[in-house]
C-alpha cells in the first residue's frame, strides 16, 4: 500500500467509479475490492466497501460511505493533455457517462468527481506569464472544454 493514497467518497457505486476510470485513463487499473465484513451504515454485510484504484499514476482509495458527504469542486483530477483530440476524448468520456460541463475545462462525472481536463497549452501560457497569460487566461474564461487552437491563437496575440 502507498505512504499516501486519495480517498474519494461514494454514495455506494466505487466500484463502478473505479472501473470507468480504469477504462478511460492511462496509466489506471482497478485493484483489490474489499467486502464489509459486517453491517455499517453505509453497507451491509458482503458488499463492496472500498476498492483501491489508480487514475494516472495516482493511488486512490474509493469508499462507498453512503449519502451523507457529498463531493464538490473543493477536491478534483487535473488531467494533462497534448492536444485537442486527448481533450476531447477525456472530456466526451466523462460528460458523455452521464457526467456534467463546467466551466474553464472542469466537468463533473456523474459520481460527483470533479475534472480539470486542461491542456499544457494553457499552463504553459499561465508559466509563461505577462501578456501571454492574460491572453490566454482571458480566453479560457470563456470556455467550457478547453478548445486548444482558440489557446494557441490567444498566446500568438
Amino acid at each position: 500500500m502507498a505512504k499516501n493514497t486519495i480517498c474519494i467518497w461514494y454514495d455506494n457505486d466505487a466500484e463502478g467509479a473505479a472501473r470507468f476510470y480504469a477504462a478511460v485513463f492511462p496509466d489506471s487499473s482497478v485493484g483489490a475490492v474489499h467486502r464489509a465484513p459486517g453491517d455499517n451504515p453505509s453497507t451491509k454485510a458482503g458488499a463492496v466497501l472500498v476498492v483501491d484504484f489508480t487514475v494516472c499514476g495516482i493511488p486512490c482509495m474509493g469508499l462507498n460511505g453512503g449519502p451523507t458527504f457529498k463531493q464538490s469542486e473543493a477536491f478534483s483530477f487535473q488531467i494533462a493533455t497534448d492536444d485537442q483530440e486527448e481533450t476531447d476524448r477525456y472530456w466526451n468520456a466523462i460528460v458523455g457517462n452521464g457526467g456534467q460541463e463546467s466551466e474553464c475545462g472542469w466537468c463533473k462525472d456523474k459520481w460527483g468527481v470533479s475534472w480539470q481536463i486542461t491542456p499544457r497549452t494553457l499552463t504553459e501560457a499561465m508559466a509563461v506569464g505577462g501578456a501571454e497569460a492574460k491572453r490566454a487566461f482571458d480566453a479560457m474564461m470563456t470556455m467550457q472544454k478547453i478548445d486548444v487552437a482558440r489557446i494557441d491563437a490567444a498566446r500568438r496575440g
